[in-house]
């Protein structure tokens, strides 16, 4: 086998600075950008999710963004694979991979192998998709909470599509999710992996939420959710579920105020980053950093312990 490359994976909450991270490292480092998130492989949901920019990229390039169409579904197992083609690219190129990760299954999907999950059953979903259209979403999530109440903790309850695929790995296998994966296929190979993660105080990543959703409605999300659905994109569309979308969509159809719809994405985004928090704390072999990654003093925290010796996965 070839001697290993170096993997360099930048981890955290929504909002604690990963993209700037991971840019200016892949400067310094001679490096390209894996984006790990679950939202931004779906076109023309760009400022809501929080791809970066033309501008804020600095020319670096950036892989994994803009993959599949709105309506398409989108799995780890996909994401594992296409990750995997892109790195074994950038090591015949002697590009140093730098992944900024804020979808923590996608991370160790591609780090330690996927388990083998259930085949899907269409008849399956449409029944507990017409259950949620009768009952509500919460009697469905309800539902997951008494049969895997890890997965279902993972779960923001309203992520309709999310729990019904979790219950249809548990009605079709006898398993939970959980169980599932515990047992996983062959980790990734070929990489010495080290991972940096940011960690700002509660109250301050609280305040950079608040500032990142007012920045991303000055930049025209609220636009862009209204260009969207203008183009005929189902609103039962996977990236229409998205934080933000489902709001905004609420308030252009007359349903939600605008000062309400922010106050909730808020406060759905300070939900979601204490997931990604819960989940990310039991990723083994973190070098975890105090603070945001557009600051100096972690940028050359974070250079000098990726430039170390150690840290192989």
């Amino acid at each position: 086998m070839n001697e290993a490359a170096k993997l360099a994976v930048v981890l955290g909450p929504t909002a604690s600075g990963k993209s700037s991270l991971g840019v200016w490292l892949a400067e310094r480092m001679g490096g390209e950008v894996l984006v790990c998130d679950s939202t931004q492989v779906y076109r023309h949901f760009n400022i809501g999710t929080g791809k970066t920019t033309a501008e804020e990229q600095r020319g670096i390039p950036h892989h994994l963004m803009d993959l599949v169409e709105p309506e398409e579904l989108f799995t780890a197992g996909e994401y594992r694979r296409r990750a995997v083609a892109v790195l074994d690219d950038l090591r015949r190129r002697g590009k140093t991979p730098i992944l900024t990760a804020g979808t923590g299954l996608y991370l160790r999907g591609l780090l330690e192998g996927l388990s083998d999950t259930p085949v899907r059953s269409e008849a399956l979903r449409a029944r507990l998709r017409r259950q949620s259209v009768r009952q509500g979403p919460a009697y469905l999530y309800e539902m997951l909470r008494k049969k895997d109440p890890d997965a279902a903790a993972r779960m923001a309850p309203g992520d309709t599509q999310k729990i019904i695929r979790a219950l249809e790995v548990c009605l079709v296998s006898g398993k939970t999710v959980t169980e599932i994966h515990r047992t996983r296929g062959p980790k990734l190979e070929g990489f010495i992996v080290k991972k940096i993660g940011l960690m700002p105080t509660r109250n301050e990543l609280y305040a950079r939420i608040e500032q990142r959703a007012r920045r991303m409605m000055d930049a025209g999300w609220l636009r862009e959710a209204g260009e969207l659905k203008a183009r005929g994109i189902s609103p039962e569309a996977k990236a229409f579920t998205f934080i933000g979308y489902q709001q905004l969509l609420a308030h252009l159809r007359g349903e939600m105020q605008l000062d309400r719809a922010n106050l909730e994405i808020q406060q759905a985004t300070r939900h979601y980053a204490k997931r990604q928090l819960t989940w990310f704390r039991k990723e083994p072999g973190v070098q975890w950093l105090s603070g945001f990654g557009d600051t100096s003093d972690i940028q050359e925290q974070a250079l000098h312990y990726l430039q170390g010796a150690g840290g192989a996965e």
